[in-house]
């Protein structure tokens, strides 16, 4: 029942996409095991200077970072909303373990194979570790825990994945996280600074092709799960940053006037040679605008941790 309710929604999504002027496709359709697989690539180059700032945060203030979250030794729970491998918050689960620290660890992510992976590792890497894992929508499990459980929540949204949100999605997701936590609950939220558009533009036009992968795989997954026919050599990935509003824009290009066929919808999709197809926003942002989407949320702002460049910062916010 929950794989053909996942069909249908994509089927959905992708119909009012494509029927839209300008086409889009939303991003949240990225990561099937395959594109989360892929993503994992993406963090690994040295392009990608997120991995690594925030990599360089855990390791260097990890003991700040505990002081921050456990408050008078009380129990709490670590939720991870979108754990993917897990690789920077091992960092952390490693720390708060060896410090004695009482929490339990609670990913949540929409791969299973993820999560089973993650899962996996660290009962190898962290045998004593208390992992209670989670595979679905983030809300719903958050929903879950905010009604049956009074144990405080640090939250974390790592990665700067609050980025991929239009302003009207980020006031939706921060809306309902503030819905579904409790006064005293703790969120650790990721943000990407503005900076160098050199910079920004190698980590997501890599020359290692990854991100193209990334994007091209959404046309893959179309392809296998709705019947479509799209011909992945007619179309091109352009990258575009606009250092004034912080944006970073993915896109698809049909290289041709081409028609596409979508099985699952019975229906096709005309392309106009150079017409692009919007697929991913990637924001940056300040200090100032971080500080208000906290205040406008219900969250009231206790410390940034950034990296040595000041690239990156993890914003900690506790719930009014």
């Amino acid at each position: 029942m929950e794989q053909k309710l996942l069909l249908s929604e994509l089927a959905t999504d992708t119909l009012k996409g494509l029927s839209a002027n300008p086409k889009y496709l939303l991003s949240k359709y990225f990561y099937d095991d395959m594109g989360s697989a892929i993503f994992q690539d993406i963090m690994h180059m040295p392009e990608y200077y997120l991995t690594n700032c925030e990599h360089e945060i855990f390791s260097k203030q990890k003991n700040e970072l505990l002081k921050a979250f456990s408050n008078n030794d009380y129990k709490f729970n670590l939720v991870e909303l979108g754990s993917g491998d897990g690789l920077k918050t091992k960092i952390l689960l490693n720390h708060f373990y060896n410090k004695k620290t009482n929490f339990q660890y609670l990913p949540v992510d929409i791969s299973q194979k993820a999560i089973d992976n993650l899962t996996q590792n660290l009962t190898t890497e962290i045998p004593g570790l208390v992992v209670k894992p989670k595979t679905g929508d983030y809300f719903h499990e958050l929903h879950k825990l905010n009604s049956d459980n009074l144990i405080p929540k640090v939250i974390f949204f790592l990665g700067s994945n609050i980025g991929n949100f239009s302003d009207e999605e980020a006031t939706e997701f921060l809306g309902r996280l503030s819905a579904y936590t409790n006064s005293g609950d703790k969120v650790l939220i990721g943000f990407d600074l503005k900076k160098s558009p050199k910079v920004i533009l190698k980590a997501y036009n890599d020359p290692h092709g990854h991100t193209r992968r990334f994007i091209f795989n959404h046309l893959v997954r179309l392809n296998r799960e709705l019947a479509a026919g799209f011909d992945l050599s007619k179309f091109e990935h352009h990258v575009e940053y606009n250092p004034e509003t912080g944006e970073v824009k993915n896109f698809l290009v049909s290289k041709t006037n081409q028609e596409v066929f979508i099985g699952a919808l019975d229906q096709m999709f005309y392309f106009r040679n150079e017409e692009p197809v919007f697929m991913e926003l990637s924001r940056k942002y300040n200090y100032e605008t971080i500080g208000k989407l906290a205040t406008d949320h219900g969250f009231k702002p206790l410390k940034n941790f950034t990296d040595s460049r000041n690239y990156f910062v993890d914003s900690l916010w506790e719930r009014i």
